[in-house]
């Protein structure tokens, strides 16, 4: 059965065809590596949590086979080509990742499919397509339990993939290429931007017995005053709030906000809010009107004591050392007002309070240019590709 998707590039108007795999293209599985066959260096070992890192730029340990090994198996297996694609059959399967280049790479079997290229596709529409609804529907039709544990060999073969001209291919895949950079794009920044953040945490506070900051702003040379956080805030109990009627007040959890209501336990002072129980090392600011649960305490400022810097003072806290449950992680009223800290003039406290403020606000807008682009990309997987 053959389809068209919803959107298209102009000038293309005829239909996709729709194949197998195992009818348009090589299929292959590489040969079994034992363990005790991996190194610690020579040729890189791909298993399928070396895909999940690529897709989602995190880390995870690495695994090599000499280079010895690589050309045994490689000369009964084949060796692997820029374009092809490979897609992970075991632990999070049917996701993708684009061999790079011609470079040594071998994969471990039954965990890792080998789709080879030869010219017969764009690499990254194929790419794509393993994120589309169309076969993220067919892989849970094809499952027994709504989540596979193994996608085979077999079961790749007999997956259908609409497949325009290979000039449209390119186009699509270009097209979501694109949208992939600009969304590395903004969570680089993102990333970039929260170690700044911790860098001038740590440089504009003093350390753990100094008086000054290493860095600061000009015209402030004073040593700041040592205080306990008794000194700084008012600390409140959150509490219940189904007694409550719907209306627009928020109500907010350690996970930040949850519904709203027709009452609110600070009227009109912001507050700090941080983890009574569960989470107690996410602080974060609340805008008054507010209610809290009681999981959730909120630290009012008191006079001389600038909103923003007092956030600062409560994130530059490894609050997580203050624990002092044997279960779930708990703080209490004495606990936190018992930290030691330190404060500059009111003035001073401003300026950091706003510079910090600048930067969250560069965060927030990073991460809102992120997620916007994912929607996007999420929106465009479902109409560029036909649903079968």
């Amino acid at each position: 059965m053959a389809g068209k998707p919803n959107i298209r590039f102009s000038g293309y108007t005829d239909a996709w065809e729709q194949r197998k795999f195992g009818n348009f293209t090589e299929l292959k599985s590489a040969s079994r590596v034992h363990k005790d066959e991996w190194t610690s260096e020579g040729v890189p070992f791909y298993r399928s949590s070396d895909v999940m890192s690529a897709i989602n730029g995190t880390q995870n340990e690495k695994a090599f086979i000499s280079e010895e090994l690589y050309e045994k198996l490689s000369s009964v297996s084949g060796k692997l080509e820029k374009g092809d694609v490979l897609v992970t059959g075991g632990g999070s399967v049917g996701n993708p990742y684009i061999v790079p280049d011609n470079k040594p790479l071998y994969t471990k079997d039954a965990d890792l499919l080998w789709i080879k290229n030869q010219g017969r596709f764009d690499a990254y529409f194929i790419y794509e397509f393993f994120f589309s609804p169309t076969f993220r529907k067919y892989l849970e039709s094809i499952s027994h339990v709504g989540t596979i544990a193994h996608y085979t060999i077999t079961q790749l073969t007999e997956t259908p993939v609409s497949l325009p001209s290979l000039e449209e291919q390119k186009k699509v895949g270009d097209y979501f290429r694109s949208i992939d950079n600009l969304i590395t794009l903004h969570q680089r920044k993102c990333d970039e931007t929260k170690e700044l953040k911790k860098y001038m945490l740590q440089k504009m506070f003093p350390k753990n017995g100094e008086t000054k900051p290493e860095i600061r702003f000009a015209g402030f040379t004073g040593d700041w005053e040592q205080r306990k956080f008794s000194d700084v805030v008012e600390i409140g109990s959150g509490m219940d709030y189904k007694h409550l009627g719907e209306g627009d007040i928020p109500v907010y959890g350690t996970g930040g906000y949850m519904l709203s209501v027709d009452a609110a336990l600070s009227e009109e002072k912001d507050a700090i809010g941080i983890g009574r129980k569960g989470t107690i090392d996410k602080p974060y600011i609340l805008r008054a009107p507010f209610w809290t649960v009681d999981t959730l305490f909120y630290c009012i400022p008191k006079d001389g004591y600038d909103l923003d810097f007092t956030s600062c003072l409560f994130q530059n806290i490894d609050w997580k050392k203050k624990d002092e449950s044997t279960g779930v992680p708990s703080l209490s009223k004495v606990i936190i007002n018992n930290v030691e800290t330190a404060a500059p003039s009111y003035e001073e406290q401003r300026k950091i309070g706003d510079y910090f403020k600048g930067i969250d606000n560069l965060i927030t807008l990073h991460q809102r240019k992120c997620d916007e682009t994912k929607e996007l990309k999420k929106y465009m997987l479902q109409n560029m590709f036909p649903q079968n």
